[in-house]
């Protein structure tokens, strides 16, 4: 039998050993550190899903994060923590941290005026309220007009694929002054998409890769594009529910990931602070004044911010169709990550007021630190 140099089996040894230490111990796990979780929390998550069920509201995910470490995780109806999700209009929030990022190195402004933005795409008259409409308005749902196109424009796109989103976004009517009237508004924020890529020449979800996903440890994003090659923005984007989770603690830490200002501070303050008033799931009527019982009752009458809609408990979320959030609870220093297949937005959202708030509370009570207050 033919024998080995030594170095031969040295060097062998080596990459085996090295081969099980890096399958032991990963060098680059980003995941967000876990915490058991509580006797009392289990309780209350397995009260949570009971109450799901009886509610037929088809969670598929719930994540709690309690400062800096997950203290609950549990996914269902087909879910898989390594599977993404589709996110809808929890999308638009990622979009608001890319302009955000955009603004400030200085390829974008919050004052900038879309006319100037794209001049290529301007109807041949534009009106003044056209004219004012700013990067700002489109953050906060208030660019003018009295109703969302996007249904329009994806029939229109389906017939022509040569459709110029961005065009037909400008040939609407925009019946309201700029900055007065909350009207939710998906192509908007596609537009802010546009915007992205025409001034940085790259995708919304390329130019985010390296400034978010990548510190963050999120992997294997995917997002929704037009005929035209540019991220949907308002919908569409696809991560995992950790994904979720490491973005609400990020917002939570104010753009700070583990020592690491990651977003400006004060983009994350504008973002989730209170910009307009906003009457969505409230009577038909852009000009709905919320009533007592409204803002006792209702998490979609309580402001919205840059892409952020302001919630009861002076906590903020991200907010995506049939049941996605990002809830971010500050006077917890909590953050819940949900994915569903709901129809029962505002019972879905109760489920952490009635469940995981008070679940909280009672780890916070019981903490170290609060029994030596008491």
């Amino acid at each position: 039998m033919r024998r080995l140099p030594l170095s031969a089996i040295l060097t062998a040894a080596i990459i085996i050993l090295a081969g099980c230490s890096n399958k032991q111990t990963p060098q680059t796990d980003l995941s967000l550190p876990r915490a058991a979780t509580s006797q009392n929390m289990q309780i209350a998550m397995d009260s949570l899903w009971a109450k799901a069920e009886a509610e037929n509201i088809e969670l598929h995910s719930v994540m709690v994060v309690l400062g800096d470490s997950v203290v609950y995780e549990h996914w269902d109806n087909g879910a898989h923590p390594d599977s993404t999700h589709v996110l809808y209009s929890v999308s638009k929030t990622f979009t608001s941290l890319g302009v955000g990022l955009a603004i400030d190195e200085g390829l974008l402004s919050l004052n900038e005026r879309i006319v100037d933005i794209f001049p290529d795409c301007l109807p041949d008259s534009v009106s003044d309220n056209l004219a004012d409409i700013t990067v700002e308005h489109l953050l906060t749902m208030s660019c003018g007009h009295a109703h969302e196109h996007l249904s329009e424009i994806r029939e229109l796109s389906a017939a022509d694929s040569t459709l110029n989103w961005v065009r037909q976004f400008m040939s609407y009517p925009v019946e309201y002054k700029p900055g007065t009237v909350f009207c939710y508004n998906s192509v908007g924020t596609f537009l802010l998409s546009a915007a992205i890529q025409r001034r940085s020449g790259q995708k919304l979800i390329d130019y985010l890769t390296p400034r978010l996903f990548e510190p963050l440890g999120i992997e294997g994003a995917h997002w929704d594009e037009t005929p035209e090659g540019i991220n949907a923005g308002g919908w569409g984007l696809w991560l995992k529910t950790e994904d979720l989770a490491k973005t609400g603690r990020l917002m939570l830490n104010r753009g700070n990931w583990n020592g690491q200002q990651i977003v400006p501070a004060d983009w994350i303050d504008n973002m989730t602070g209170r910009h307009i008033q906003s009457v969505q799931g409230t009577p038909n009527s852009l000009e709905y004044i919320p009533t007592d019982e409204d803002y006792i009752n209702s998490d979609w009458v309580q402001g919205y911010g840059y892409q952020v809609w302001r919630c009861r408990h002076n906590a903020f979320r991200a907010d995506g169709s049939f049941g996605q959030f990002i809830v971010v609870i500050p006077d917890r220093n909590t953050v819940v990550a949900l994915t569903a297949n709901s129809h029962s937005y505002q019972k879905e959202i109760n489920l952490v007021w009635d469940y995981i708030v008070p679940a909280i509370d009672e780890i916070q009570q019981n903490s170290p630190a609060a029994t030596e207050k008491k």
